[in-house]
């Protein structure tokens, strides 16, 4: 890693000056090298929706294939983050950036030399190591340059992993399976000297402690991230085999690029509200939002549906995240940061490999079904543990 590490400052507002401590054309890319790399790994997820219409004609498979086969990226994704969780713990971050990136690289190139469904499925997982070990690595590189600032800047990594929502289903317009995934490869491509033009973060005193996952509020932040992240992987991995009844793959695609920019809008504004108020609008956005979309087969309806999935998507993760930070010591979240990023792509893996089968046995008129029962069991989690009787870390 080049950049060299500047002495520790001698205030203890340590993590207000950070940014002005950073010296250097490589420690002044940092912030926007960071949200390059989020936009690359979120595109990784958003790249497969509108394809999968596609994938499912050229290969005569099944809804509830299709939804398996988006599945098997964030079930992967359970194995990136332990690995990247060691190596933050070992304050190693640019080894999981690279070994992350280049997974990623593998996995959408074999999209490009294969129609076998089976080397999908194992591309697809791949894909979904990377992306585990690339979302750990760029969350602690975050909390290391900008400490005492954590939820401002971690709203802003959700913006960028919802800007690389838009840039997915981009991608997805050009057509077929080859060309977004070679597209996509190449962009990955391009990002590895960004990851070595990083500068080295300054030692710090992250580490694992276990018994920050035994506390209320952070399970009450666990569940609730769990339920943002469902919306996404209904919108990901089970929506557009409805959508594909009225819409071509490009359509789909440009329809996904309008909600990714919603999802970016309402995380960053999100980070300036409570994270509780932010969480309980975006609850609502996500529930209603994915039961309009399930109920209806009209396209103005879906619009609709999809505005409402992508504001209360964006603003349920950012609150989520505000609920951690509120909850769990900065130097202390290794392993909580790790738990709940896992519990996070949970949502994500329940998504299709729940809903699919749902909409395929019963229609996608009750796929409402799936964030109505992961809202209940965030209420009742809430209920039990109200996330502001954490105390907030003194600065």
């Amino acid at each position: 890693m080049s950049g060299t590490v500047p002495p520790q400052p001698p205030t203890s507002a340590a993590g207000v000056s950070r940014w002005q401590d950073l010296s250097g054309l490589g420690e002044r890319l940092a912030y926007p090298i960071l949200l390059v790399l989020g936009v690359t790994d979120s595109a990784a997820y958003s790249l497969i929706g509108p394809i999968l219409p596609t994938l499912r004609q050229a290969t005569g498979s099944t809804d509830t294939t299709m939804s398996l086969l988006a599945a098997a990226f964030p079930l992967a994704m359970l194995t990136g983050f332990a690995v990247a969780g060691r190596l933050a713990h070992a304050r190693r971050t640019g080894a999981a950036m690279l070994v992350g990136l280049c997974c990623l690289l593998v996995g959408s190139l074999t999209f490009v030399i294969t129609t076998a469904l089976p080397i999908m499925f194992a591309a697809r997982a791949v894909m979904g190591v990377g992306s585990g070990c690339l979302w750990i690595a760029i969350t602690f590189r975050t909390l290391q340059y900008w400490p005492g600032q954590e939820y401002l800047c971690m709203s802003r990594i959700y913006a960028a992993y919802s800007v690389g929502a838009l840039v997915g289903p981009g991608l997805a317009t050009l057509g077929g399976v080859r060309l977004p995934f070679a597209t996509y490869a190449t962009v990955v491509l391009l990002c590895l000297p960004l990851v070595v033009a990083l500068p080295t973060a300054k030692a710090s005193n992250v580490t694992r402690d276990l018994t920050m996952i035994r506390t209320r509020g952070f399970w009450t932040a666990a569940i609730a991230i769990m339920f943002a992240i469902t919306a996404i992987g209904t919108l990901d991995g089970v929506l557009p085999l409805h959508f594909a009844t009225r819409l071509t793959q490009s359509q789909i695609g440009l329809a996904y690029i309008a909600t990714a920019v919603l999802i970016a809008v309402a995380s960053a504004v999100a980070g300036n509200t409570r994270p509780g108020a932010a969480l309980t609008l975006g609850g609502i956005g996500v529930v209603g939002g994915i039961a309009l979309a399930g109920a209806s087969t009209t396209v103005p309806v879906w619009l609709c549906a999809l505005a409402l999935i992508g504001l209360g998507a964006g603003a349920a993760q950012t609150g989520a995240t505000g609920i951690l930070l509120y909850a769990v010591p900065t130097e202390r979240i290794v392993t909580a940061m790790v738990v709940w990023s896992q519990m996070g792509i949970l949502g994500y893996l329940i998504a299709p490999a729940v809903g699919g089968p749902l909409a395929a046995w019963l229609g996608f008129q009750w796929l409402g079904l799936l964030p109505l029962g992961a809202g209940i069991v965030l209420v009742a989690s809430t209920i039990i543990s109200h996330p502001h009787r954490t105390p907030r870390r003194e600065r």
